[in-house]
């Protein structure tokens, strides 16, 4: 005989669905029965005793079959015919071990059916406990992977208040905060029958007045019987509820509607089909096992036959009906885990019993009464080593250490609006399959919600765009979070970004900043307006300068070409010629040899037009001021002092520049800062230094030539070019010194603008107050000539005279 220990609820109501497990040994005792080879001439049967959610229920069911009658007198049994050689059960850690402490003082083989439980594989405590289940140690990462997938991060967690809901606890706390996941609050279940009546009108408003969305279920039929008995008709809110692989997602509690679960994802066990099952449920009915009470009862109450409390002698309604006409609350035709692991436990059963009686007939060839006769401790040395297959086609073991890792089919619970439900499998995990074959999902045939296809948002906070960062707020959860915008210059190009990263240096951010766009490549153009401008500008001033040169070349016996020195009026002129071009070096794409040359050729050329400028201002002073004969600065007045004068002072800003070159030369550049969305290329100058001291030489040339020039501005002379002389080194010296704080101040292509305009600007004054008065004079003036031939004239005598009185 075969005692199976069944389980009920605590109150006098019928789990329907828990029924199928004793059909499932039913069906596998019919099974082993007809099987000619699996023990021959040996049939089996069985005692079905009710179990319930309390210690002393458990242990008073124990005794009684211990015992075999209504008293409980232990260590006596009035059962002399039977020969139970081993106990099936129970179906939650929590019974196996209040059986297990009773039934190992009698060495009675305990194989459990239920959940896998590592605490129940200690051999110490428990010696003779089998557990038949695969191994749970992956549902943890099947669950999270589930809610991952939908990218919800604010999971609430029930577990059972016992060490095996407290191990899923914390797997699920380690392997939920690698996916970034968070526990916005862990609900457990009580296990003890008191506390069970005290916690379960509160329980569920708990849950269901939160805020979080999606709820993770883990335990047992039996701890979840508080589920069936809430007070709460209704949730405030909607939820997602994951239910594991050990709750009947559709037993529904018993004041809910089934709407409330609507939607609800399941694990459950991926079994394969046994054969007949099914075929076997669709006959089974009162009239078949007319001496079943149990099948007697639960028909009344699965079918619904009126007056059945109270009334043991009532007669069967729907005789004829099957149970695959009940819904699935009630009844579901495909073999549950359960079911299944029973099947198992059954056959292991019979498998061990057939290796002991064949080496028992081995033993006594002659058999006998002594060859039935067995007892219960001695299967254990067989069910150790038994190990087949079963008529599915899975192997089966019952060393623990053998077991398989379990499989799981996620199924989605939907209940139709005429309250009909139904179990859809959306998608399966298989922990040792390869990855990306270990966890699929069909996302599409997922039902959630009845009024609205999107997936419920189970999140803490909502995902920050890209543009956004998460900023944590202090105190919470790494889940709850403010979205704040990226600082100027960063972006954040995805969802829930933890920081802002800045773009290269040839990107930048666009408005979004969500991306970073490429860089325009820009310098002063000559194609552009402003660069046009500046080089039209250039060549007409080169081109103007040019003319001036070409009157005073025509004019050049003319009394004021030769008064202003013909030679230093020609240097100077062609210098400013220089000065103009030289701009266009600053304009288009700078190049290696264009920066080499830009700063050089301009600070030559304009040392050069400026010690021009410095010589005639000496030359001016010399001749104009009255002198002594035998001075020694009359040597002064010789022809090629002012040669001497502008190549000493070129020579020395040539000498400068060649080592500016020989050292840090000026280069080009990408600047990538000056200007939002581009890109500059312009020249460095390698060395600041030497740039400013290139400046400051020709300053001090200038000021010089502006010193000495306002000194001799009010000599007596119809003519006075000391006077030209001020203005344009004043003219001069106003742009130059405007310019280095406006050169400090700009970037880009302003900074190269700035220069060209400084340039220009001086180059224009120096020709404007030097020579266009001079060439209006000879042009438009010429009887002025007459008048500045004749005082030259008296000039030169009265140095003459001087000279010869000396």
């Amino acid at each position: 005989n075969l005692n199976f220990p069944s389980k009920n609820s605590v109150v006098r109501m019928w789990l329907y669905k828990n029924y199928q497990q004793a059909l499932a040994v039913v069906f596998a005792l019919e099974e082993i029965n007809r099987d000619p080879n699996l023990l021959p001439n040996i049939s089996l049967g069985f005692h079905l005793y009710n179990t319930y959610h309390s210690d002393e229920k458990t242990l008073e069911s124990s005794l009684k079959w211990l015992s075999g009658g209504p008293q409980l007198i232990p260590n006596y049994s009035c059962r002399n015919l039977d020969n139970s050689v081993a106990v099936i059960g129970g179906v939650t850690s929590a019974l196996s071990v209040q059986m297990g402490t009773l039934l190992d003082l009698y060495k009675f083989p305990q194989i459990s059916y239920g959940p896998f439980d590592s605490i129940l594989s200690d051999k110490v405590q428990f010696p003779y406990l089998y557990q038949m289940a695969p191994k749970d140690s992956s549902l943890h990462q099947g669950v999270v992977r589930l809610i991952a997938n939908f990218k919800w991060n604010w999971i609430g967690l029930v577990v059972t208040d016992d060490m095996r809901g407290e191990k899923f606890f914390w797997e699920m706390r380690e392997e939920m905060a690698k996916n970034g996941v968070c526990m916005s609050f862990t609900e457990k279940i009580p296990v003890s029958e008191r506390r069970h009546v005290e916690s379960h009108e509160n329980f569920m408003p708990r849950i269901g007045f939160s805020a979080t969305m999606v709820i993770v279920i883990h335990g047992d039929t039996d701890s979840l019987m508080i589920l069936r008995h809430s007070q709460m008709p209704i949730f405030p809110t909607r939820k997602v509820w994951i239910s594991t692989s050990h709750w009947d997602i559709t037993m529904r509690p018993i004041f809910h509607y089934g709407y409330n679960f609507h939607g609800a994802l399941t694990f459950s066990y991926l079994n394969s089909e046994v054969p007949g099952f099914k075929d076997f449920l669709k006959t089974v009915m009162p009239s078949k096992y007319s001496d079943d009470i149990l099948l007697k009862g639960f028909w009344l109450s699965a079918f619904a036959c009126p007056n059945q409390q109270g009334d043991t002698e009532q007669e069967i309604c729907s005789p004829n009906a099957s149970l695959e006409s009940l819904p699935l609350k009630y009844f579901d035709m495909n073999m549950s885990g359960l079911s299944y692991t029973i099947y198992n436990t059954i056959y292991a059963v019979a498998w061990a019993l057939h290796e002991m009686f064949m080496r028992k007939s081995a033993e006594s060839p002659m058999g006998g009464e002594e060859y039935l006769r067995l007892h219960s401790w001695q299967l254990h040395s067989f069910l150790k080593k038994t190990q087949f297959n079963n008529t599915a086609g899975d192997q089966v073991f019952v060393d623990e250490n053998r077991n398989s890792e379990a499989q799981y089919a996620i199924m989605n619970y939907v209940v139709f609006p005429n309250d009909t439900e139904s179990l859809v499998k959306v998608g399966q995990f298989i922990p040792k399959a390869p990855l990306g074959q270990d966890f699929t999902l069909c996302e599409e045939a997922i039902v959630l919600d009845w009024w609205d296809s999107k997936v419920p948002s189970g999140v803490c906070s909502d995902s920050c765009c890209p543009g956004f960062r998460k900023n944590p707020l202090e105190g919470e959860a790494a889940c709850c979070f403010e979205c704040f915008p990226c600082p100027e210059g960063e972006i954040s190009s995805q969802m829930d970004a933890e920081h802002c990263k800045k773009c290269p240096e040839d990107k930048y951010p666009n408005k979004q900043r969500d991306l970073c766009l490429p860089k325009a490549v820009t310098f002063l153009s000559v194609k552009e307006p402003l660069g046009m401008t500046l080089a039209f500008l250039a060549v007409s001033l080169s081109f103007l300068t040019a003319l001036v040169l070409w009157v005073f070349v025509k004019f050049k016996d003319t009394p004021i070409v030769k008064a202003n020195n013909r030679t230093l009026s020609y240097t100077l002129l062609i210098s400013l010629i220089f000065c103009f071009l030289c701009s266009l070096l600053f304009i288009g794409q700078p190049t290696t040899t264009s920066c080499l040359l830009q700063q050089t050729v301009f600070g030559v050329v304009f040392t050069v037009a400026v010690s021009s400028i410095l010589a005639k201002t000496i030359i001016v002073i010399l001749a104009f001021r009255g002198i002594r004969p035998g001075s020694r600065i009359q040597m002064f007045l010789h022809p090629r002092v002012s040669t001497y004068v502008v190549l000493i002072c070129s020579g020395i800003q040539v000498i400068f520049c060649g080592i500016w070159l020989g050292t840090y030369p000026p280069f080009p550049e990408a600047d990538t800062h000056s200007e939002y969305g581009h890109i500059i290329i312009r020249c460095n100058e390698g060395s600041a230094f030497a740039f400013y001291c290139a400046l400051g030489y020709m300053g001090f040339l200038a000021l010089g030539s502006f010193t000495v020039a306002f000194l001799a501005r009010n000599l007596p002379d119809t003519f006075n070019e000391a006077k030209f002389i001020t203005f344009s080194m004043l003219v001069f010296c106003s742009v130059w010194a405007s310019f280095l704080p406006t050169y400090q101040s700009t970037k880009g292509k302003a900074m190269v603008t700035v220069e060209i305009f400084a340039i220009l600007a001086s180059s224009a004054g120096l020709l404007g107050c030097l020579f266009i008065p001079k060439c209006y004079v000879i042009l438009l003036k010429p009887e002025l000539t007459c008048t500045w031939h004749r005082e030259d004239r008296e000039h030169q005598g009265h140095q003459s005279y001087r000279t010869s009185k000396n």
